[in-house]
């Protein structure tokens, strides 16, 4: 017997640190939607398991593989979807500015980490998770460690 689809996103869901109104709000439907969708009292449409393999890293036939999504819909899905917020590309990019650091003279290190220190500050509303406040608040410590 396949797996209900519901599990699967409340598993998911529960493994990123996401409460069900976080993923609800990042996929633009209500926390009783969500619920519903988990609980099996209803069957996501194609754009909401599009948005939530983005969130979860995954494309989305990956995400009904399995399941017992309908075929109908599973063969509408599109191939790929985007799998990044805003925040983690940003993260991503600040790795790549501190390992360049690591050679830099002093007072390259100390512009690069004052413009990395506001632009943290800013990307601090992007974080609406526990994952993504304690990724924020990892990344503004590692600033911190090069000045």
């Amino acid at each position: 017997m396949p797996e209900r689809l519901g599990d699967r996103i409340g598993w998911l869901r529960t493994a990123l640190g996401l409460t069900q109104a976080e993923l609800a709000a990042r996929v633009a439907i209500s926390r009783v939607a969500l619920s519903n969708l988990e609980s099996g009292r209803s069957v996501p449409g194609e754009r909401t398991v599009t948005l939530l393999a983005g969130v979860f890293h995954l494309e989305p036939l990956e995400l009904v593989d399995g399941t017992a999504y309908p075929a109908s819909k599973a063969e509408r899905l599109p191939a790929v979807t985007a799998r990044h917020t805003e925040l983690e590309l940003q993260l991503a990019l600040l790795d790549r500015d501190l390992r360049w650091l690591e050679g830099a003279p002093a007072g390259v290190a100390a512009r690069v980490t004052s413009e990395w220190r506001q632009r943290l500050a800013e990307l601090a509303p992007m974080a609406t998770s526990v994952r993504d406040v304690a990724a924020l608040e990892d990344a503004r410590r590692r600033v911190a460690d090069v000045a």
